[in-house]
């Protein structure tokens, strides 16, 4: 049978701004997949077809081929992705017995809006006839298929998608908005099937945005990742819809970010859209696709970052403090930090930089950095110096001043690694909070990740004439102040700021 596309929509090598394909790709399942929705009355426009044919590529022994790095999609809203996608899950589910198919938005609407269209999917007389039941209730909305197969929805701000023993494809929506942390929850479970797919669908996210997992996978992706299918649509780097006035958009390039444009999604559907998501700026990346050229690169999220500040009358008392000492790995700056963490169990930190002027240059010298550290010597549980460039010099000072070796540590390289990872944990659980502070607020804008050692370690790095100082002393107070138990001998009174 010749399948059926529209033969004149643009092929997605011609639709897509980016498409990178893994490497070894010797056949597709989706041939099977394309001929069971012909069965069904269901047709591709030929973008789709060849998204398709990439997303259930296999290399030499039937294994997908973006089964290691995923399937990624930065895709404006109301292109067409979910009914690619959702009619693929369909028909893998007709044609193989017993899969499972997970599919997660962030938002409990989103979930529920997508759970609506393929009930709709599911009514369709063709498609009817290999489905048992179409369950709705919240938190178990599901399409049960009679030979065994299913696919759940949920969304991962409830919870979902924990907990299952074998998924073979996991669709996460919505992915700007993705953590670590939820990914660590589901991803694992794709692991048990004998040929697990995950595919991340999302437009660029917002400054506030966790978006740190979407923007690594584009980024890996974009640096000629072998595993990763990596499809974006996007208008022209440079185009500014501020200058769109009323109802005169630039229908070039709406049609360069959607390739649905206008056969499917219509001008009026555009205007609507532009009207509902308000500002400008929510328009360039649900819409047009467009990226903050920062995002890809940028470690900390800077509007994160921001929600995290709380005033100084706000820091509790009664703190147990840590210091941290930190040279750049250029030597040229040093940073000094300290991070207090709340009585009992608590993992919730207050972190600071040391001083007025925390980070400073090598020009100051260390002295400074040893008369303050003894100032307050009986305050700290632990002070940790690392550095190659003077951190030697530094503990013999604060040695030779009766501070013991006990109450000084120097980390390892698996030591800094666990510390990064547990800041960059705690900036996305909100279990950390910190002052105003501009020193730190510039380096949280321009830092990025460092790669250390093989096994997905990182620190913080700067670009020439900026410094990570800062940061790397706040993370390391702060990995101090989870993981030491020690007792300073004195805790500070008031609001727990040690007053400079």
């Amino acid at each position: 049978m010749t399948h059926v596309t529209r033969s004149s929509t643009p092929l997605l090598s011609e639709a897509a701004k980016e498409l990178h394909v893994p490497s070894g790709i010797k056949s597709t399942g989706f041939s099977a997949v394309r001929a069971q929705c012909e069965r069904l009355g269901v047709t591709f426009d030929t973008w789709q077809d060849g998204l398709g044919s990439l997303i259930l590529a296999k290399r030499r022994g039937g294994l997908y081929a973006a089964g290691v790095g995923g399937v990624v999609m930065s895709i404006p809203r109301q292109t067409g992705k979910t009914y690619t996608v959702g009619w693929i899950a369909f028909a893998l589910c007709m044609l193989q017995a017993g899969l499972t198919v997970i599919w997660t938005a962030h938002r409990t609407r989103t979930a529920n809006e997508t759970f609506q269209s393929m009930r709709s999917m599911s009514r369709k007389p063709k498609v009817a006839a290999y489905v048992s039941a179409v369950r709705a209730a919240n938190g178990e909305q599901a399409v049960l298929f009679k030979n065994g197969s299913r696919i759940l929805f949920g969304a991962r701000e409830s919870g979902f998608g924990r907990g299952f023993a074998k998924v073979d494809m996991l669709v996460l929506d919505e992915a700007q908005i993705l953590t670590e942390n939820a990914m660590s929850d589901m991803v694992p479970a794709t692991n048990a099937a004998p040929n697990g797919l995950v595919l991340l669908m999302g437009t660029p996210p917002r400054p506030k945005d966790p978006g740190e997992v979407f923007e690594a996978r584009r980024a890996d992706a974009l640096g000629g990742d072998k595993d990763t299918l990596y499809v974006e649509f996007g208008a022209d780097d440079g185009t500014d819809p501020a200058l769109w006035q009323g109802s005169k958009l630039d229908w070039d390039q709406i049609a360069k970010a959607n390739p649905s444009f206008p056969h499917r999604t219509s001008k009026t559907a555009v205007l609507r859209m532009k009207k509902l998501l308000g500002s400008v700026d929510n328009f360039r990346r649900e819409a047009l696709g467009l990226w903050d050229g920062k995002n890809v690169q940028i470690a900390i999220n800077a509007g994160r970052w921001g929600e995290l500040e709380i005033p100084v009358d706000a820091v509790p008392s009664g703190l147990k403090w840590c210091a941290a000492v930190r040279f750049s790995i250029d030597g040229a700056t040093v940073g000094v930090a300290r991070a207090g963490r709340e009585r009992g169990r608590s993992q919730q930190v207050h972190v600071e930089l040391a001083t007025r002027q925390g980070v400073r240059t090598m020009g100051d010298g260390v002295q400074w950095i040893v008369d303050y550290l003894l100032e307050y010597q009986d305050r700290w549980a632990q002070i940790v110096v690392d550095g190659k460039s003077g951190a030697a010099d530094i503990i013999d000072r604060l040695r030779a001043n009766g501070i013991p070796s006990r109450v000084i540590w120097t980390p390892t390289v698996n030591d800094v690694i666990s510390a990064h990872s547990m800041m960059d944990a705690a900036i996305k659980d909100g279990t950390i909070t910190h002052l105003k502070d501009d020193e730190l607020a510039s380096e949280v804008n321009v830092i990025v990740r460092r790669k250390i050692g093989n096994a997905g370690g990182f620190g913080w790095a700067a670009p020439e004439g900026a410094t990570a100082a800062g940061m790397d002393a706040v993370t390391l107070a702060h990995w101090a102040a989870r993981t030491t138990r020690r007792r300073p001998k004195a805790v500070t009174g008031g609001k727990g700021v040690i007053i400079l």
